[in-house]
């Protein structure tokens, strides 16, 4: 390798080798600072005129910013230098010079719009905040992960690619798939529950999904990941719900003290209730109506009310999260598990006035489920692919999808759900 330390492991009187881009540099007549950037954090690397080599001080004299470069030296205590270290070296290697303008501002404090960030993502990407970003969310997905490993479930792989809509039709990307039709899949439910038909009775799967909404919103994206959840031998929906309580505080528990230098970078505070309380159908109408909202009986919620409903349960139980239960049957999917003919066993989680995820209880039944696909008016001969597999005898079931940028979005208070995506695919965007 071509180092031997990253700036955060590098202690004084250590002969280290580091290797990183050029944050910032400074020329004082008789010495240079260097401010070196790694994986890790920054470091000084401090040249003094005199004490190295004179061809050496040229060298750093003339580095640019963000060109990449391999320091060997001896590490030194400062209290000058942030982290109270820094470098003073023996040897410079330029590994990449840039050669042109950085087409972004580099300087935190001045703020490029995000559009124009977007168009440059990869030099974006190596802010410290941006940094702090993908590490919260990669810990954030390993720490959900790790509570399900505990909990018995067993991760699996379902097909990205459908050979039919996964619900309506209307909002799909269709793929070249040699003389069929196919289509990039909208969710990996059908799949996790015929996994669960298979006898796999925990699973889990992470992965992307596409929508092609027309929505060019700061919570929409037309490629997204999910972490989806299927279980088997469920009472009812609320062992759903429980399970999807535990697993986000364990999660955001967890966060608080695994990222505890990045979420101070980001200026964030995690509060995790100890219980999640439950709004249902047709109850919510009346609480929409104190709130000023007209709703319609047999009818969802709009973003408006989604986030009214949000600053009531904050106001009323003090939590941010909360669920949804008993969803109308009419506006959701042939599949789902009735509490009664009007109402559904179907759950949404939502924090901080924003949708995370949906989920519920499954219909296990066959009769059950080409009866419901004809309520819906789906043709049977469609979904046979699917409904066929239920014949042979399926446990009751639920599970949930929750949406891994939407999440990270909302816990850091970010203002659009494009900086929780590395390269994010919208409406308008598709490259880089």
């Amino acid at each position: 390798m071509l180092r031997t330390h990253y700036s955060a492991d590098v202690k004084p009187n250590q002969d280290v080798k580091i290797a990183g881009w050029v944050d910032e540099k400074r020329d004082l007549g008789s010495l240079t600072f260097i401010l070196l950037r790694d994986g890790k954090g920054r470091i000084q690397v401090t040249v003094k005129k005199g004490s190295v080599d004179e061809n050496l001080l040229e060298k750093f004299k003339g580095l640019k910013k963000e060109n990449v470069i391999r320091v060997e030296g001896m590490a030194v205590a400062s209290k000058a230098a942030p982290g109270g270290v820094e470098v003073v070296p023996k040897s410079l290697e330029v590994l990449s010079e840039v050669t042109d303008i950085i087409p972004i501002e580099m300087n935190e404090n001045i703020q490029t719009n995000l559009d124009k960030r977007l168009d440059y993502r990869c030099v974006d990407l190596r802010s410290g905040r941006n940094r702090a970003i993908f590490r919260v969310q990669s810990t954030l997905i390993q720490e959900i992960q790790d509570f399900l490993k505990k909990e018995g479930f067993m991760q699996v792989f379902t097909p990205c690619i459908m050979g039919v809509a996964s619900e309506s039709g209307s909002d799909v990307f269709p793929v070249v798939y040699y003389d069929k039709e196919a289509f990039l899949r909208q969710d990996p439910q059908l799949h996790r529950q015929l996994t669960i038909a298979g006898g796999f009775e925990r699973i889990y799967d992470v992965g992307p999904s596409w929508r092609a909404e027309p929505s060019h919103t700061t919570r929409h994206l037309c490629e997204h990941r999910t972490c989806a959840v299927e279980m088997a031998f469920i009472k009812d929906e609320y062992d759903v719900i429980s399970l999807e309580q535990e697993m986000v505080k364990y999660a955001l528990t967890k966060l608080k003290n695994d990222c505890r230098a990045e979420l101070e970078l980001l200026g964030v505070k995690i509060d995790v209730p100890d219980k999640f309380p439950v709004l249902e159908f047709p109850k919510i109408y009346d609480i929409l109506e104190e709130l000023g909202f007209k709703a319609e009986r047999g009818s969802d919620y709009n973003a408006e009310e989604e986030k009214a409903l949000g600053d009531y349960v904050k106001k009323k139980y003090n939590s941010d999260f909360f669920f949804v239960n008993h969803f109308p049957f009419a506006i959701k999917p042939f599949y789902v598990m009735r509490f009664d003919d009007e109402w559904a066993r179907s759950t949404d989680l939502i924090y901080k006035g924003v949708e995370l995820s949906s989920g519920g209880q499954r219909e296990h039944r066959h009769d059950k489920i080409i009866e419901q696909a004809r309520i819906k008016k789906v043709p049977t001969e469609s979904i046979a692919w699917f409904t066929d597999f239920f014949k042979y005898g399926v446990p009751p079931h639920g599970g949930f999808a929750i949406g891994i940028e939407r999440l990270t979005k909302q816990i850091l208070g970010l203002e659009n759900i494009r900086e929780a995506v590395l390269f994010p695919r919208d409406v308008q965007r598709l490259v880089p």
